[in-house]
């Protein structure tokens, strides 16, 4: 019987499925539309879909074939940006209610008067106290309050909150008071979802942890819902694996751990792409990477360095401080729906308002009449005019054009120069993007390849590159699904942190031992709850360090073995290499200081095999479908371009620009004065002619 591993990655347009047949390496794709009314409908249609396609006798239990399923959601992002979480409570130690308002007391923008900052989650009148305090060294001040968080619990279930998040001061080095207090308020709110912050993010730095806490349990009923919805929707197509959600930090987790801590799901989808680009490039030959993962409401962007993202800690997403491993990924509401509008200025703005999947770009048909990037492209014909999806989904070049007609008037422009306008502003807001993670991080674009996927990437690439000068561009084989693909490259990985500070010295050894030694005892019991055998197991230790009297740590890795002397010596030599490398010198004789430790627990699976194919030869003729008048801002004007099946290009085929690839899940734009070549691993490689 055949065995698959599929990939779901559940977008804010559309549903991308990617399964890979583990005996023959076989690889097929399918996308439908999303759902988001009930993203999980959607995501079992495109299985059982995708599953009948591949399967000569699918029966009525098309999924009892998946062997492996991994799943990347949108949900708890999407909840979070729109606040669309849940009634939520909070309990703190007695004095600290308004620390979730107050933070750091910094603006979002230093020199803009008339920022907002977001909206705090939780009101000030479900932010209740309890009395207790723990010492910064583990020493008992004042016991726990029971009657207060008892009436507490009274005032939250009157409220009829659906969750309530618990931080108390000191909870990361001693958390018997609030793993107490939450046995109290499962007794008197047994139907609220309810989590402590040492559950979540036992590390330093109160606000953040807090702020952690707060959103994880906002989001907790909003993920755990959706699971319930899923999981029956899976098990009906006769689906007996067991289901897995990627993590923020690229790897994947189950079910019933995401339901638990949705807030390490934040960036779930994007993170795959990632995953899947590093595989792609390692296989291609290029280990310096820029992604580009243009969808249909924003773009993510990412930078690889020697084939490797940074994970970062903690990060700021959508205004909240996190505390949860995540890769170092930047979005920008940029993305195929994004709306195209005339401001109070009378200036062209494109997003970050997104016409999403229902109803769609004006093209789709579906009611909108507002001009979106998908119609800028339909009408300059880079996009097919007639259909998209290979075919299977018609549009209405017609109302695009009227729709960009109507914004062309108010601009005093005529509907072409408007719809190249369109393209010109989406760009330089996504080049935007990528300066912050390159320029303003030390890194030159210049040097590296830019990587484009997602179901627009590929089309807006060649201008992107241009406007940041970048001289190559990496297109793999199915862009449109990479992110879901990712989820067939990506391991189990699960991520353990406890905050203690301690100087740099021998009489630390004992101490960083028996830490990493519960640290440990943790990642095992993870390691048996996802029944991974031993020899598959993996774990990586680092320890956040830094200078006596910083306020940020750098991570260096911790070697195997005991920890002894030696082993702090090396630790000393990380880190004087990372803070050079970081802020350019070495601060000679100034004591360091150990402050979080982490361990990274990998439960190593079977992945899907990238397979190079013999070069074949340069001519691509073979592949041309048609020609097709592409309007183009070099030239003003329209040009008659060949448009080649990308499904009919072999090994060593190349083709001049200006041309268009199309195939069922994205559509790739070569500009003129550049060629395309396709690699051994179907990739295609862009360049300056």
């Amino acid at each position: 019987m055949e065995r698959w591993r599929v990939g779901v990655d559940s977008g804010g347009t559309f549903t991308d499925i990617c399964l890979f047949e583990e005996e023959q390496g076989r690889v097929e794709v399918w996308k439908v539309a999303s759902t988001p009314d009930d993203p999980s409908r959607g995501i079992a249609q495109g299985v059982e879909e995708g599953m009948r396609r591949v399967l000569r006798d699918a029966g009525d239990a098309p999924a009892a074939a998946v062997a492996y399923f991994g799943h990347g959601t949108t949900v708890a992002t999407n909840a979070l940006i729109q606040h669309k979480g849940v009634a939520t409570g909070l309990l703190t130690t007695a004095g600290f209610r308004d620390l979730l308002e107050i933070g750091r007391q910094k603006r979002p923008d230093l020199y803009d008067v008339f920022a907002d900052k977001p909206p705090t989650l939780v009101p000030r009148d479900l932010r209740l106290e309890a009395a207790e305090r723990v010492r910064h060294d583990g020493t008992v001040e004042t016991p726990l309050d029971e009657e207060a968080v008892r009436a507490a619990g009274r005032r939250f279930r009157e409220a009829g909150v659906a969750a309530i998040a618990i931080c108390f001061l000191y909870s990361f080095v001693r958390p018997e008071h609030e793993v107490r207090a939450k046995a109290i308020l499962l007794e008197e709110c047994p139907d609220a979802f309810i989590c402590a912050s040492h559950e979540i993010a036992p590390e330093f730095r109160e606000f953040e942890r807090l702020s952690t806490a707060v959103v994880n349990a906002y989001l907790g009923p909003v993920m755990r819902s959706y699971i319930e919805r899923l999981t029956p929707r899976l098990s009906a197509l006769g689906m007996t694996a067991t289901p897995h959600l990627t993590q923020s930090n690229g790897g994947v987790i189950g079910f019933g751990a995401a339901a638990e801590m949705p807030v390490r799901t934040i960036l779930s989808g994007p993170s795959t792409g990632v995953v899947g680009a590093q595989a792609v490039g390692e296989a291609a030959g290029f280990r310096d990477l820029i992604t580009f993962d243009m969808g249909g409401t924003s773009t993510d962007v990412a930078l690889l360095k020697d084939g490797q993202c940074r994970l970062a800690s903690e990060a700021i997403v959508h205004g909240y401080p996190l505390k949860a491993p995540m890769l170092d990924i930047h979005t920008v509401g940029a993305g195929g729906g994004s709306i195209a509008y005339v401001d109070s200025g009378g200036l062209l703005k494109v997003g970050p308002r997104s016409a999403g999947a229902d109803p769609g770009p004006v093209c789709y048909g579906r009611g909108n009449a507002e001009p979106a990037v998908t119609d800028a492209n339909v009408v300059l014909q880079t996009l097919n005019p007639v259909h998209l999806l290979g075919g299977r989904m018609a549009v209405r070049q017609d109302l695009a054009r009227q729709a960009i007609g109507r914004l062309a008037d108010r601009l005093g422009l005529g509907v072409m120069e408007t719809a190249q306008g369109i393209i010109s502003v989406v760009t330089a807001n996504m080049a935007r993007a990528i300066r912050v993670i390159s320029v303003q991080r030390g890194h030159d674009p210049r040097d590296y390849t830019l990587m484009a996927f997602g179901g627009a990437g590929p089309l807006h690439a060649a201008r992107l590159a241009r406007e940041l000068d970048i001289g190559r561009i990496l297109v793999p084989r199915s862009p449109g699904i990479l992110c879901a693909m990712g989820l067939l490259l990506t391991d189990l990985r699960a991520d353990f942190a406890s905050t203690r500070l301690l100087a740099l010295r021998g009489a630390a050894t004992a101490e960083v031992e028996a830490i990493f030694a519960a640290l440990a005892a943790r990642a095992d019991g993870w390691f048996h709850d996802e029944a991974i055998e031993p020899a598959q197991r993996r774990i990586v230790r680092t320890v956040d360090m830094r200078y006596a009297g910083q306020n940020y740590e750098l991570p260096v890795t911790l070697p195997d073995g005991p920890v002894t002397a030696a082993t702090l010596d090396r630790l000393a030599e990380g880190f004087a290499a990372a803070h050079e490398r970081m802020y350019g010198f070495v601060a000679e004789g100034e004591p360091v200081q150990l402050v979080t430790y982490r361990i990274e627990a990998v439960g190593v699976v079977r992945k899907a095999r990238l397979v190079p194919l013999p070069v074949v030869g340069p001519d691509a003729a073979g592949a041309i479908r048609e020609r097709r008048d592409v309007w183009l801002a070099e030239a003003g004007d329209f040009v008659s371009c060949p448009v080649y099946d990308r499904d009919r290009l072999q090994p060593g085929n190349l083709i001049a620009g200006p041309a268009v690839v199309e195939q069922m899940d994205t559509t790739t734009v070569v500009l003129p004065g550049m060629t395309a070549r396709v690699d051994p691993y179907l990739n295609l490689i862009l360049e300056a002619a």
